[in-house]
């Protein structure tokens, strides 16, 4: 749920532009991204936290002033490939300064214990790499949708959809499967551990 929560901006900004302005679509985003920053700061929770929510922020407030600024501006139909693409540098870059931004999220779930385990660093490496080329092929393949084919509904729609869609589930498969694998080695080293103890006695 985390995850969803930090994308919450994204996808009231898709819903308004869609249905309504562009300017109003990027307000609505930079009101959101403003309420999650200052929840999550109250609450008292690390910056890595919620480097999603401070890149919304910092994207929402750019495209407002933009579009405010220059409601014609040619760059107003690619809007949404321009929001994917701002997210894929956002993971890309916390990926570049070895900060996945997903690893802050899953140390509210996680003990502490695990959080500097390699495993768990390597999960979230990989995690974050999926979202960052879902956002890369998305924000991609929104420009040549919105260059060739504007009206096109039905699939740019989609394209939206999947850009989110496929990495939550790759998220919440690919936790479960490392966890359940870390927990299938573990048993038969402690078994292993017990049989060392009592051939010792």
């Amino acid at each position: 749920m985390g995850y969803v929560r930090g994308f919450l901006p994204w996808i009231a900004f898709a819903v308004v532009a869609t249905e309504a302005d562009w300017r109003f679509g990027a307000l609505a985003g930079l009101v959101l991204s403003a309420g999650l920053v200052v929840r999550e700061r109250r609450a008292g929770h690390p910056v890595d936290r919620f480097v999603i929510e401070i890149g919304s922020g910092v994207f929402f407030a750019l495209l407002a002033a933009l579009a405010f600024a220059a409601p014609d501006s040619p760059l107003e139909p690619y809007d949404t490939a321009l929001s994917l693409g701002w997210l894929a540098l956002t993971a890309w870059g916390s990926l570049a300064v070895r900060r996945p931004f997903t690893l802050g999220i899953a140390r509210t779930t996680a003990p502490p214990a695990v959080w500097d385990n390699p495993l768990f660093l390597r999960t979230n490496v990989i995690i974050t790499a999926v979202w960052a080329a879902s956002f890369t092929f998305g924000a991609g393949l929104l420009a040549v949708l919105l260059a060739a084919a504007p009206h096109a509904l039905a699939a740019i729609v989609a394209v939206k959809v999947c850009g989110f869609a496929l990495p939550v589930v790759f998220t919440a498969r690919y936790s479960r499967a490392v966890t359940a694998r870390a927990k299938a080695a573990a048993v038969p080293a402690a078994v292993a551990g017990v049989t060392a103890t009592a051939a010792s006695r």
